[in-house]
């Protein structure tokens, strides 16, 4: 599957208020997503669903953002802070090769991975990374945009995903995406 980096200029165009229409972040993660909660959000780019898992998180929760885009996280950083959420939020500069967060291993309850797998250079890895950082039975829910992703790469997805550790709990629905909700050694 060939990856590509989504540009920093394309940010703005994923923020407008005509996407929440079809993706509203807070009906989108409110299942998964409770006060209190570590949260890992891979390639946030400039936060459509940032400030969301922030206040859902709530003032004892967190949100560890890791791209490896300056421009988006810049961005990120000044939006969390004009609506007060600065606080909550773990913004941290990633490499093509990793996210950096080996300190919070064993620490995120819930994983956002929304269409950002698909840009990783090894998804494996990426699963692997998810799995070493999250606690025994977190969540994480995958969603890929349809008619970018094929479906039999959302499959090897999946498969790594299964390597790294991560059960296939469920299918969401949500709008232009492939999704899965997966559990990290956990059963039903």
């Amino acid at each position: 599957m060939a990856h590509r980096v989504c540009p920093w200029w394309l940010g703005y165009f994923l923020l407008g208020p005509w996407r929440r229409l079809g993706q509203n972040p807070a009906n989108i993660l409110a299942p998964y997503v409770r006060q209190g909660m570590t949260v890992l959000e891979p390639g946030p780019g400039m936060g459509f669903f940032t400030l969301d898992l922030a206040r859902m998180a709530g003032a004892s929760g967190r949100v560890i953002a890791a791209d490896i885009q300056p421009k988006m996280l810049d961005k990120l950083k000044r939006r969390a802070a004009k609506a007060g959420l600065l606080d909550r939020l773990d913004a941290r500069l990633a490499s093509p090769d990793s996210m950096g967060i080996t300190d919070v291993a064993g620490s995120v309850d819930f994983t956002l991975a929304f269409a950002v797998v698909h840009e990783f250079p090894n998804p494996g890895r990426f699963f692997a990374e998810v799995a070493a950082a999250s606690k025994p039975g977190a969540s994480l829910l995958l969603a890929e945009p349809t008619g970018h992703v094929k479906a039999t790469d959302f499959e090897a997805e999946l498969k790594a995903a299964s390597d790294a550790g991560f059960r296939l709990m469920g299918r969401p629905t949500i709008r232009r995406s492939q999704t899965a909700l997966l559990k990290k050694g956990g059963s039903g």
